[in-house]
């Protein structure tokens, strides 16, 4: 599992500058070491249109049993029906599929690229 998360590229910056990657902050503790509360971080929303998320992609995605909140959390197990089971990297700090179920394809933001600043 790839446990690294790569620095912005000029490359990100400008998809985000074009609104082609969306801005995200850390809040929670449930990605550590990884990410840290206060983090900021670029998703690419249209990455999973043609293809489901790989095991050990990283996502942001509605939680389906509260859709006002957004999660961050490790893509760890793919159904066949393309729904993912999401886990944080520090699971005693985190809230995640162990909870709520597999997460479904319309609930999924986008897979985190980078690392913003």
């Amino acid at each position: 599992m790839d446990k690294q998360l790569s620095p912005i590229t000029l490359g990100d910056l400008l998809l985000w500058l074009l609104r082609r990657r969306r801005r995200f902050r850390v809040t929670g503790r449930s990605m550590e070491p990884l990410l840290q509360p206060g983090d900021e971080i670029l998703i690419a929303p249209r990455a999973y249109w043609r293809s489901p998320p790989s095991i050990s992609d990283i996502v942001i995605a509605r939680r389906p049993d509260r859709l006002d909140l957004r999660v961050i959390k490790r893509v760890t197990d793919v159904s066949a029906d393309g729904a993912c089971f999401l886990t944080g990297d520090n699971l005693q700090a985190s809230t995640d599929s162990r909870t709520f179920g597999w997460v479904t394809p319309e609930h999924i933001l986008g897979r985190v690229t980078c690392r913003f600043f």
